[in-house]
């Protein structure tokens, strides 16, 4: 994408201030689920009033994140200094700048003209936002006007390494602590401490490779416990120090694993596409440690882009082989794996 136009519309009945925050990758509890209510039930004659539009963004192909009116988006200069990216912070009622604040990007060009720019949306936490460029570059920044609190780099200081098409993931605000995925052999994931930048740990026993997908946390199987994907394995590390609790190497996807896992009480569901299918397991307790059972693997849904949402016991979203699909996803159907409740492909 070599430039972005940004809009947005009312699409709700509520007033502005009533409206619900979304401050993160997937909004407030990282499961694709808003609690806004008021929501139009059908367009009005000639769609949705547009608030405003703004062609300030450049390349990229993160979302945003909006918390007390505030807009905020990663974006770069376009086209001639595609690696400068920087934060945004729009007015999210008028389009107005407040502040715009530039990344230690590194020099060099990234996959430009296969995909210049920042990818991941920012996370936003009381007074500050956390941000992830896609060759590394972690920055914490304060939420009022920008001002750069503290930042890192997933390989020069971490010792991680860039996946393919560039960092993506979204990082994680749990507590005191922000959660990433450098990758590599010193700890596929890194706990730092949020104020600061300090690293608390690295992953022990875990050192795959990064890849797209944003991590997730869970209290499933009896652990508090960070959740991802990795080119290598499906896993799980203990939130308060690092340790591998479970990882399954037979559940890998290997190419593009993007989408965001969904938890749901002691369950992992798993996607990815290029034919890789989906998957579901069981978390447990182990002693001290955890493991992870597997329930079923199945080509029902078969996720390259967007990810699936979680409603009750259905998961929705689009498949590559049969559209739109709707699992009803801890119900299993032996070896097969669970049967659709309908996709779309079947509605016609």
């Amino acid at each position: 994408m070599s430039s972005i136009q940004f809009a947005l519309l009312a699409a709700s009945l509520a007033a502005p201030a009533a409206a619900s925050d979304w401050p993160q990758w997937q909004g407030p509890n990282r499961d694709a689920q808003s609690p806004a209510t008021g929501l139009l039930q059908k367009w009005p004659e000639g769609g949705p009033k547009l608030l405003f539009k703004t062609d300030k963004l450049g390349a990229g192909y993160g979302s945003p994140a909006v918390v007390g009116g505030r807009l905020v988006v990663l974006g770069a200069e376009d086209p001639a200094e595609a690696t400068k990216e920087f934060v945004l912070c729009l007015d999210a009622g008028t389009g107005k700048e407040i502040w715009k604040a530039p990344i230690e990007t590194s020099d060099g060009s990234y996959l430009y003209g296969w995909g210049s720019g920042p990818r991941s949306t920012p996370t936003i936490d009381g007074d500050m936002v956390y941000v992830l460029g896609a060759r590394g570059d972690l920055v914490c920044l304060t939420f009022k006007d920008g001002k750069k609190v503290w930042s890192k780099n997933l390989v020069t200081d971490l010792g991680g390494g860039i996946p393919n098409w560039g960092y993506s993931e979204s990082v994680l605000i749990d507590g005191d602590r922000l959660v990433c995925t450098p990758g590599g052999n010193k700890g596929t994931m890194a706990s730092l401490d949020k104020k600061t930048g300090e690293v608390k740990w690295r992953s022990d026993g875990l050192t795959d490779a990064a890849a797209y997908s944003s991590i997730v946390v869970t209290n499933g199987g009896g652990h508090r416990q960070y959740v991802t994907q990795t080119p290598q394995s499906v896993c799980g590390v203990r939130a308060d120090d690092g340790k591998l609790l479970w990882r399954r190497t037979d559940l890998k996807y290997a190419i593009a694993v993007i989408p965001t896992p969904v938890v749901y009480k002691d369950y992992v569901f798993i996607t990815s596409g290029y034919g890789a299918g989906c998957g579901l397991v069981k978390l447990s307790q182990d002693g001290d440690g955890g493991k992870a059972d597997k329930v079923y693997t199945s080509k029902v849904i078969t996720n390259h882009h967007g990810g699936v949402v979680r409603v009750g016991e259905y998961i929705y979203g689009h498949s590559d082989t049969e559209g739109w699909v709707c699992l009803e996803f801890l119900k299993s159907a032996g070896e097969d794996g669970p049967k659709p409740a309908w996709t779309s492909k079947k509605l016609g």
